[in-house]
C-alpha cells in the first residue's frame, strides 16, 4: 500500500496564505499608491514636468534630500560610536541609554518637533545660549580659566576680550540647521539598531589577534572591524536617509517653513492640498514615491549583502 508523503500543516497552505497576502497588500498599499499615479496622470507630460520642476519645489527637494543625506552621514558616525559603547562597555545607566535609543521610534513625531523647538528656540534653554553672542567664548573660556587657578580680574578681562573678538551666535530653530537637528534625532536609532547586532556577534578575539600582530587601535578598527560593519552600516545609513526624506511631524515645527530656505517637500504637498491643487500634490507625491521605492530597493540589496557577509564570516 502506497504511503502518502503529503504533510498537513496546521497553518494555511501556500495558495491560501498567498491569496490573503495579495489581497491585504492591495487594499493597504497597492491601491492607495496607484491612486497617486492615476490622479497625476491627468496632467500632460509638459504640465507634469512644470509642476515637479518648479523653482519652489526644486528648492524643497534640495532641502529634504540634502539635509537628509547630511543627517544620515552624521548618524552613521555617532551611531557606530553609540552602538560600540553599548556593546563593548559596562557603565552605570547602560540599560537606560539603550532604552532611550528607541525613544524616537515610540515618541510621536509632533511631540518631538515641539520639544526640539522649545529647546532650541530663541527663548529656549539651549537656544538662548546658542543665540547669545559670545556665550561659549565669553562664558565658558573664562570659567575654565578660573578652574585652572586664574584670578577673577584676569577672567573678567578674558571675558571682555572674547566678547569683542571671539563672539558668535548660532540660530537653530526656524532654520535649515533646525531641520538637520530634527532629522538626526529621528534617524539615529536606525543606525544603532542595525550595527548593534553585528557588534554583538563579532568575536573580540579578532581585535586581539590584530593587536598581537602589531596593529594599533586605528588600524584595527579601519582594517578589521570596519569591513565587517560596513554592510550593516550602509544599511543603517540608507534606512536613516529614507526615514528622513519623508519626515514631516518633527520637522514642521522647527523648520520655519520659509520658501526657498527651510521648506521641505512633504510641506509642499500639504500646501498644494490646502490650495485644492490635488493634481499638483499627487504629482509631487509621485516623485517622492518613486524616489522612496528606489531607496527601498537599495536598502533590500544592502540587507542581502550584509546577510551574505555575515554567513560567510561564520
Amino acid at each position: 500500500m502506497a504511503r502518502h508523503s503529503r504533510q498537513h500543516n496546521v497553518l494555511p497552505g501556500f495558495n491560501l496564505a498567498l491569496g490573503y497576502t495579495l489581497v491585504y497588500l492591495s487594499l493597504v498599499v497597492l491601491i492607495p499608491l496607484s491612486a497617486v499615479f492615476i490622479k497625476s496622470s491627468s496632467l500632460s507630460v509638459a504640465d507634469f514636468w512644470a509642476v515637479v520642476s518648479a523653482p519652489r519645489v526644486m528648492a524643497s527637494y534640495k532641502v529634504s534630500f540634502g539635509l537628509s543625506l547630511v543627517a544620515a552621514a552624521i548618524n552613521s558616525v555617532f551611531g557606530v560610536l553609540l552602538a560600540w559603547a553599548l556593546v563593548r562597555y559596562s557603565f552605570p545607566g547602560r540599560k537606560l541609554v539603550d532604552a532611550l535609543v528607541d525613544l524616537p521610534f515610540a515618541l510621536p513625531t509632533a511631540v518631538a518637533g515641539i520639544a526640539l523647538t522649545a529647546l532650541y528656540a530663541g527663548n529656549g534653554w539651549l537656544g538662548r545660549m546658542l543665540e547669545t553672542s559670545g556665550f561659549f567664548s565669553g562664558a565658558i573660556l573664562p570659567a575654565l580659566w578660573l578652574r585652572l587657578g586664574g584670578s577673577v580680574e584676569s577672567a573678567e578681562s578674558l571675558a571682555i576680550f572674547c566678547a569683542q573678538y571671539l563672539g558668535f551666535s548660532v540660530k537653530v530653530a526656524y532654520t535649515p540647521l533646525g531641520i538637520l537637528v530634527a532629522l538626526i534625532f529621528i534617524g539615529l536609532p536606525f543606525v544603532v539598531r542595525t550595527v548593534q547586532p553585528i557588534l554583538e556577534d563579532m568575536d573580540t578575539e579578532i581585535e586581539e589577534a590584530a593587536a598581537s600582530l602589531g596593529a594599533h587601535r586605528g588600524q584595527t578598527f579601519l582594517r578589521v572591524v570596519l569591513p565587517i560593519l560596513l554592510p550593516a552600516l550602509l544599511t543603517g545609513f540608507a534606512l536613516a536617509f529614507a526615514r528622513a526624506v519623508g519626515e514631516y511631524g518633527s520637522v514642521i515645527f522647527i523648520a520655519g517653513n520659509m520658501p526657498f530656505v527651510s521648506e521641505i517637500t512633504p510641506l509642499m504637498i500639504i500646501t498644494k492640498l490646502e490650495q485644492y491643487d490635488y493634481v499638483g500634490a499627487t504629482a509631487v507625491a509621485s516623485v517622492m514615491l518613486v524616489l522612496s521605492f528606489l531607496l527601498l530597493l537599495v536598502i533590500n540589496f544592502l540587507q542581502a549583502w550584509s546577510n551574505g557577509r555575515v554567513r560567510k564570516g561564520r
